[in-house]
C-alpha cells in the first residue's frame, strides 16, 4: 500500500528527497574527505619530516645534550635553519629567505624535488643553492646566477619546487633557500639575538618511538632540547587540519538541518492531503498503526533512498576538496572511501527524515472514519508527544554536534545558536506577516493587495521559506563579515606612525649607523626597539627542572621551555591596556625584586599574580624580578608586542640586539632601502608587512572558497525547498487562479500577484540573513576580537539582489502550469 501510494504521490516529495540527498552530500564530502586527509598523513608521516625522529632546540646543544645524542648512535643528518636576508647578485634583488643549511643523507624519506633533478643530490659537493622555484621565477634568476647570504656568495644551482618540512603558508612570506650545511659558519650569521634552529635528524626504522618518547623527552626538556617523531608531526598535522574539518562539518550538518525542515514542511503538507485517504482506508478496516506505518514507510524509504543518493554524491564531490586547498594540504592526497563515512551518511538519511516527519505523520493517528464523508476539524496531538517530538530532535542535533566537535560545551553551542538563528529568522517571518495583517496598505493596487494577502493565506510556506534562504544567506555573509574581521586586524592604515617595515637582527653597534641610512634615503626611524633574551630559572623559588619534573604543576610548558624577547621601556603602547597593578617606568638601581609588567596570558599560562617572583636567566646572569602589573596585549594587531616588559635601567647593559621599524610609500621605495641595507648590513632581516597581509589575505581567500563551497549547500536546498513548496501548494494556487479569473483577472495580474509574492520572500529572507549576520559579526568583532567592524559591501550589492532575482525566477518559472490551468479544467477535478 505505501508503494501504490507513492507512486501516485512521488513528485510532491521527491524535491525534498532532494534537500536530504544534498544535505547528506555535504556532510559525507567533509567527512570522507578529513578520513582520507589523516589516512594520507599518517601514511607520510616520515616523507613529512624526512626520518624517524630528530632532536631540536633553539640554541647550540649543550654537553649533556649532546651525551644524549651520542647515546642514541649520533644524528644521521644536521640542518640548521633561520631567516635572513638574500642578495641576488645579477640584478640587486633582495628576499626574505628561509636559510636551511642541510648536510648529506637528508631527507632518509621523500626528497627535494628541484629542477633540474640532479641538483637536489650535488648541491652539498659543488657547494651551491637550491632557491624556491617561485622566487627565481618573480625575480628573473636562472640557474649559472648567483645569490648572497650573509658574507658567502654561492651559485644558483636548480629552482626547488619541494622539501620535507616545508610549510607553504610560511613560505609565502620567507621562501626556502637550501645551501650546504658546511656553509652556514661562513655566512657569519649566526650572532646574538638571531633565531638560529638547530636540527638533528635520525634514520632508526624499526625503533618504537613510544618507548623512545618515554625515556628521551623528559632529559631533553631539562636540557632545553626536543623531541619530535614522525608519529607526533603526523597526529599535530592531523589535529589542525581536524579542527577546520570540524568547522566544515557544522557548515555541511546546517545544510543538512535546512533539508529536514524541508522534509517536515512537505510532509505536513502532504499528509495534509492524504487525510481523506486515511479516514477511506479506516472505513475499510486499516488499523491507526497501519495508516501510521503506510506513510512512516513512505518518508524512511525517501530518506535511505537520498541517503544512498547523497552518499555516492558526497564521495563524487570530495575529489573536488584538493583542487580548492591545494596549497593548504601539507601532503599529496589520494582519494579513498572509508565505509564508516558511507554507512553513516545512510544511516543519517533515514533518521533524519523519519525524526523530522514524526510530528506530522502522527496526525494519522488521530484521523476519524467519519472524514471520508463531510470535513470536521481532526484532533489535535497531544501537548505530551509533541514534546517528546522536539526533545528527540534537538537530542539528536546535540549528538550528532558532539560526535563532530568532540566536546560537549562546543556541542550546546551549536544547538543554542542554531535554536536562537531558527528563532530569530522564524520570528521576523511571523512578525512581518502580523505586520501586514495590522497595516494592511487598503490603498494598494488589487495585484500588490493579493500578494501581500497570499503570504499568510493558509498552507503558506512563508516561514520555511524564510527560514532556508534566510540561513543559506546567513551562512555565506557572515563569512564575508568574518574575513572582513580578520583582514581588519591586520590591516595597515595609511598614518604616518604606522610602520609598515621591521628591520630584525640590529646588533647594538650597527643600530645608530642603520638609523643614519634610513634618513639618508628619506626614511624616519619611528621605533627603535632594544631586545634581550632571556629564560624562566624559578617561578616563587621553584627551579625550572623541578617545575618541569612535577607532573602535578599547572605551570604551561612553554613558560619553562620558551627563549622570551623582553624589552624595556618607560611606557605602554596601542596595543596595551593595563589589567591590574602599576606599570613601573624605570628604577634607580637593578638589585633586589625588579618589578616587571607581563602579558595575561603569561600570568595565566605561568600561574602567578601581581607580587609573585620570577627569576630569569639573562645569558648566564640571573635577575630576580616581582610582577608589578599585567597588561591586556591585543596579540592580532600589527605591532610589535612583548609578554615581559622591563622598566629602564636595569637591561641596557645586558647582551641585546634591536629591532627598527619605518614606513615605506610605496614598492620601489621598499626594495631600494633593502638592497642598500642588505649590501651594507649582511646579518640583517628585514619583514615587509604588506607583503604578510598579502599573503594572510590570500590564504583566507583560499579557505573563503571551501566555505562559500560548503555555503552553496544550504543557499541550493533553500531553493529545492522553495521549489518543493511552489509543487505541492500548486493545486491551490490553481483553485486560486480559477476564481480570479472567474472575478475578471488577467494571466498578466495573477503572474504580477504570484511574482510579488516571490520577490517579498526571497528579499525578506535574504535581508533577515545578512542583518543577523551583520549583528552577529558585529557582536564578534567587539567581544572577542576587539576592534571595530567595517562590513563587506557584497553582501548587501551582490548576495540580497542575487538570491531575490533567483526566488523570483524559480517561483515564476513553477507556476506556469497555473497560468495555464483553464477554469473548467479545474471544476472538473474539484469536489
Amino acid at each position: 500500500m505505501a508503494w501504490r501510494d507513492f507512486k501516485a504521490s512521488a513528485g510532491k516529495l521527491s524535491l525534498f528527497m532532494l534537500s536530504i540527498v544534498l544535505g547528506i552530500a555535504a556532510i559525507v564530502s567533509i567527512q570522507s574527505f578529513g578520513e582520507t586527509l589523516k589516512t594520507n598523513i599518517a601514511l607520510q608521516s616520515k616523507s613529512l619530516m624526512g626520518a624517524d625522529f630528530k632532536i631540536d632546540s633553539d640554541n647550540e646543544l649543550t654537553q649533556d645534550a649532546q651525551q644524549i645524542v651520542d647515546s642514541l648512535g649520533g644524528a644521521d643528518a644536521r640542518e640548521i635553519a633561520f631567516s635572513s636576508m638574500a642578495l641576488f647578485t645579477k640584478n640587486q634583488s633582495t628576499k626574505l629567505m628561509q636559510v636551511r643549511g642541510i648536510s648529506n643523507g637528508y631527507p632518509f624519506y621523500g626528497k627535494i624535488e628541484t629542477t633540474p633533478a640532479e641538483a637536489a643530490t650535488v648541491f652539498n659537493v659543488k657547494k651551491g643553492a637550491l632557491v624556491d622555484a617561485t622566487v627565481l621565477l618573480q625575480l628573473n634568476i636562472t640557474p649559472g646566477d648567483s645569490i648572497k647570504i650573509g658574507a658567502v656568495t654561492l651559485p644558483v644551482l636548480g629552482a626547488l619546487n619541494a622539501l620535507p618540512g616545508s610549510n607553504a603558508v610560511f613560505s609565502a612570506i620567507a621562501p626556502p633557500v637550501i645551501i650546504p650545511y658546511v656553509v652556514i659558519e661562513e655566512t657569519g650569521l649566526v650572532q646574538v639575538g638571531s633565531r638560529i634552529k638547530y636540527e638533528y635528524y635520525f634514520y632508526a626504522p624499526g625503533t618504537d618511538l613510544t618507548k623512545l618518547e618515554d625515556a628521551v623527552s623528559d632529559r631533553l626538556d631539562a636540557v632545553e632540547a626536543d623531541l619530535d617523531t614522525h608519529l607526533a608531526t603526523s597526529e599535530r598535522l592531523g589535529r589542525r587540519y581536524e579542527n577546520f574539518g570540524k568547522f566544515l562539518n557544522l557548515v555541511g550538518f546546517i545544510a543538512l538541518l535546512l533539508g529536514c525542515v524541508g522534509i517536515a514542511s512537505a510532509t505536513t503538507i502532504y499528509i495534509r492531503e492524504k487525510l481523506k485517504s486515511v479516514a477511506i482506508l479506516k472505513c475499510l478496516g486499516a488499523s491507526s498503526n497501519q495508516a501510521f506505518q503506510i506513510y512512516l514507510i513512505q518518508i524512511g524509504s525517501l530518506g535511505f533512498v537520498g541517503g544512498i543518493i547523497g552518499t555516492i554524491a558526497g564521495l563524487i564531490l570530495q575529489q573536488l576538496f584538493p583542487l580548492l586547498l591545494q596549497d593548504l594540504l601539507p601532503v599529496d592526497v589520494t582519494i579513498t572511501i572509508s565505509w564508516t563515512v558511507v554507512l553513516m551518511g545512510i544511516v543519517t538519511g533515514i533518521f533524519m527524515s523519519v525524526l523530522f516527519a514524526l510530528y506530522p505523520l502522527l496526525n494519522t493517528l488521530k484521523i476519524s472514519p467519519l472524514q471520508a464523508l463531510r470535513t470536521i476539524e481532526s484532533e489535535m496531538q497531544s501537548r505530551r508527544i509533541a514534546v517528546a517530538v522536539t526533545l528527540a530532535i534537538l537530542s539528536f542535533i546535540f549528538l550528532y554536534a558532539f560526535w563532530l566537535l568532540q566536546d560537549y560545551r562546543y556541542a550546546l553551542g551549536f544547538l543554542a545558536g542554531i535554536l536562537v538563528t531558527f528563532s530569530i529568522l522564524a520570528g521576523i517571518a511571523r512578525g512581518f506577516m502580523r505586520l501586514i495583517r495590522h497595516y494592511f496598505p487598503s490603498t494598494w493596487s488589487f495585484t500588490s493587495r493579493q500578494s501581500l494577502r497570499n503570504l499568510f493565506r493558509p498552507k503558506n510556506q512563508t516561514v520555511v521559506l524564510i527560514l532556508a534562504i534566510g540561513v543559506g544567506t546567513f551562512l555565506i555573509s557572515t563569512l564575508y563579515f568574518t574575513k572582513d574581521i580578520l583582514l581588519s586586524q591586520a590591516a595597515l592604515d595609511g598614518k604616518t606612525e604606522n610602520a609598515n617595515m621591521i628591520l630584525l637582527d640590529v646588533q647594538k653597534d650597527e643600530m645608530q649607523n642603520i638609523v643614519a641610512t634610513l634618513e639618508e634615503n628619506n626614511l624616519s626611524a619611528l621605533e627603535q626597539i632594544p631586545i634581550v633574551t632571556m629564560r624562566v630559572h624559578s617561578i616563587n623559588g621553584r627551579t625550572n627542572t623541578d617545575l618541569k619534573i612535577d607532573s602535578t604543576s599547572q605551570i604551561n610548558r612553554w613558560i619553562l621551555n620558551h627563549e622570551f624577547r623582553t624589552t624595556y621601556r618607560d611606557s605602554l603602547i596601542d596595543s596595551e591596556t593595563l589589567q591590574a597593578g602599576s606599570f613601573t617606568k624605570s628604577v634607580e638601581s637593578n638589585t633586589g625584586n625588579i618589578p616587571i609588567s607581563v602579558s595575561d596570558n603569561f600570568a595565566t599560562d605561568a600561574q602567578v599574580e601581581l607580587g609573585d617572583e620570577v627569576v630569569f636567566n639573562v645569558q648566564g646572569k640571573l635577575i630576580t624580578t616581582q610582577i608589578g602589573s599585567i597588561r591586556l596585549v591585543d596579540w592580532s594587531r600589527m605591532q610589535l608586542n612583548f609578554s615581559i616588559v622591563f622598566p629602564k635601567g636595569v637591561l641596557e647593559t645586558a647582551p641585546q640586539f634591536g629591532i627598527v621599524t619605518t614606513k615605506v610609500i610605496d614598492n620601489q621605495t621598499s626594495a631600494d632601502i633593502q638592497r642598500i641595507l642588505v649590501t651594507q648590513y649582511p646579518t640583517l632581516s628585514i619583514l615587509d608587512l604588506r607583503q604578510v597581509l598579502t599573503v594572510i589575505e590570500k590564504l583566507l581567500t583560499k579557505i573563503s572558497y571551501i566555505i562559500n563551497f560548503m555555503a552553496f549547500f544550504s543557499i541550493l536546498i533553500g531553493v529545492i525547498v522553495l521549489l518543493g513548496a511552489v509543487r505541492t501548494s500548486k493545486y491551490q494556487r490553481i483553485r486560486e487562479s480559477v476564481l480570479l479569473r472567474t472575478m475578471g483577472a488577467k494571466s498578466k495580474d495573477i503572474l504580477k500577484i504570484q511574482g510579488l509574492e516571490y520577490l517579498y520572500l526571497g528579499l525578506l529572507g535574504a535581508l533577515s540573513g545578512i542583518l543577523l549576520s551583520l549583528i552577529g559579526s558585529l557582536a564578534l568583532a567587539y567581544f572577542v576580537f576587539e576592534t571595530t567592524f567595517t562590513p563587506s559591501i557584497i553582501p548587501f550589492v551582490v548576495l540580497l539582489p542575487g538570491i531575490t532575482l533567483l526566488v523570483l525566477i524559480i517561483g515564476l518559472s513553477n507556476s506556469r502550469s497555473v497560468i495555464k490551468s483553464t477554469p473548467l479544467e479545474v471544476l472538473r477535478t474539484t469536489r
